[in-house]
């Protein structure tokens, strides 16, 4: 019922999930529930300066949700061709009656780790999109552009994998900041949000 009445107060459909066909290293599309969204944003705030980028977007829920709650920049990334042209029908539609919001929105087709960090960008979002060789080489290139331009960067993991966080803690300058349990999504005891940040 909430997922419902989210999708529709955004003007999206995002329900449902989306099996890959093959052995691949992408993760099934699976949204992030509403109510965990509801819950991290409790004991999260993004700041009007925040540029957000949402890895393996799907349908764009998280990506609009975060548009629409906070208005700042936001960028979802995805390499499912028929789940990307689902997104930018949902961005068609999203977009009618927000011109007021000045923040951009974008859609981008393609690979996570060919994507392009830009120099504003300092919030990232993951809901286990892909394989952890994957997640490595997204962090690499965070890495590599917080180096070229210091500034404090956040990495949003909701039901984080073990292997996600076991090289987190080892092999990068990321620390956890902070937890958000969400046991009404239903998703056991991984059902939580993880908050890393490079200061």
């Amino acid at each position: 019922m909430v997922e419902k009445k989210f999708d529709q107060l955004l003007g999206i459909r995002t329900d449902g999930i989306r099996e890959w066909r093959g052995n691949v290293p992408y993760n099934r599309y699976e949204p992030t529930p509403y109510v965990a969204l509801e819950k991290l944003f409790q004991a999260y705030r993004i700041e009007e300066e925040d540029e957000v980028v949402d890895f393996g977007c799907g349908r764009g829920r998280v990506s609009f949700y975060i548009h629409h709650r906070f208005q700042v920049p936001v960028t979802g990334i995805e390499n499912n061709d028929k789940t990307f042209q689902e997104a930018l029908d949902n961005e068609a539609s999203y977009r009618r009656g927000r011109e007021h919001i000045k923040a951009p929105i974008e859609l981008e087709y393609g690979l996570a780790e060919m994507y392009e960090i830009e120099k504003t960008e300092n919030c990232f979002y993951f809901f286990n999109p892909f394989s952890v060789n994957i997640f490595k080489k997204v962090v690499d290139n965070i890495m590599t552009s917080i180096k070229q331009h210091d500034r404090p960067v956040d990495l949003i993991l909701y039901y984080p994998l073990p292997e996600y966080k076991r090289f987190l803690k080892q092999k990068t300058p990321f620390r956890l900041i902070n937890k958000v349990r969400v046991p009404e999504a239903n998703h056991g005891k991984r059902g939580k949000f993880k908050i890393y940040r490079y200061a």
